[in-house]
């Protein structure tokens, strides 16, 4: 479904990536791991073609999505034509609409009104809280909420491959489980993912396969289960 080729990105004069190359098949979970500034954050930007300054430089190699190469395609396009949906870090909802509004708005695009209703009611029966407020607003959210509510508005603008940077991030232990139960459930129900994520120890759980990367570069990568019995991922991720 997504095949990077020697992706080499920068921004400005650093070289943020050095050369990354993976797959993500239809119908997978893929974690990408790694520490601070490995350059995970960087990949789920390129692959979304967001621009300069806010998103790094693309100087070589390609982005295929099934089949297409994404470099050169406008961000919208990236969402509405290509369905590819980015639950960035921070959320970054817009706290003072509604949840129903800020659902509401990642429809913009769509033109199927009776699947944007089913969708609603999937995002409300995956995440009830939201459904018990749907006219409260977002600022008025948990930290929790806020990430439902990000986690529903990809979902609402009808792509069928979400990226997710760093999900769990604040969340208490508990909600971390919900969240990453949410994502198996979607995932199952035929939802493509790929999720960066610094908790190994969620990511390697659920997801089907993951990549390690240091310093802008994938160092290591096979089956999760594999990857959580490895000593040197046990030593440097898993405690």
């Amino acid at each position: 479904m997504l095949e990077v080729k020697d992706l080499h990105v920068r921004y400005g004069n650093i070289q943020a990536l050095h050369g990354i190359s993976f797959t993500v098949k239809e119908g997978e979970m893929v974690a990408l791991l790694g520490a601070n500034g490995a350059g995970k954050t960087t990949t789920l930007l390129s692959i979304m073609r967001l621009p300069p300054p806010e998103a790094p430089l693309v100087t070589k190699g390609s982005i295929l999505y099934k089949g297409v190469d994404l470099i050169g395609v406008p961000p919208h396009e990236v969402v509405s034509r290509h369905g590819i949906g980015l639950v960035p870090e921070g959320r970054h909802i817009f706290g003072n609409l509604t949840v129903m509004e800020n659902l509401k708005i990642a429809t913009y695009a769509r033109k199927d009104p009776a699947n944007i209703q089913r969708d609603y009611e999937r995002v409300f029966g995956l995440f009830p809280r939201l459904a018990d407020r749907k006219n409260q607003r977002a600022d008025t959210l948990s930290g929790g909420e806020q990430q439902m509510l990000a986690m529903g508005r990809a979902f609402m603008s009808g792509v069928g491959f979400i990226l997710l940077d760093e999900p769990s991030m604040g969340l208490s232990p508990l909600l971390m489980q919900e969240l990453f139960r949410v994502l198996k459930e979607l995932n199952e129900a035929g939802t493509t993912i790929l999720v960066v994520e610094q908790n190994a120890h969620l990511a390697l759980r659920y997801a089907h396969r993951a990549y390690v990367m240091e310093t802008g570069r994938i160092v290591m990568e096979g089956p999760a289960q594999e990857l959580a019995e490895n000593p040197e991922i046990k030593k440097a991720y898993l405690g």
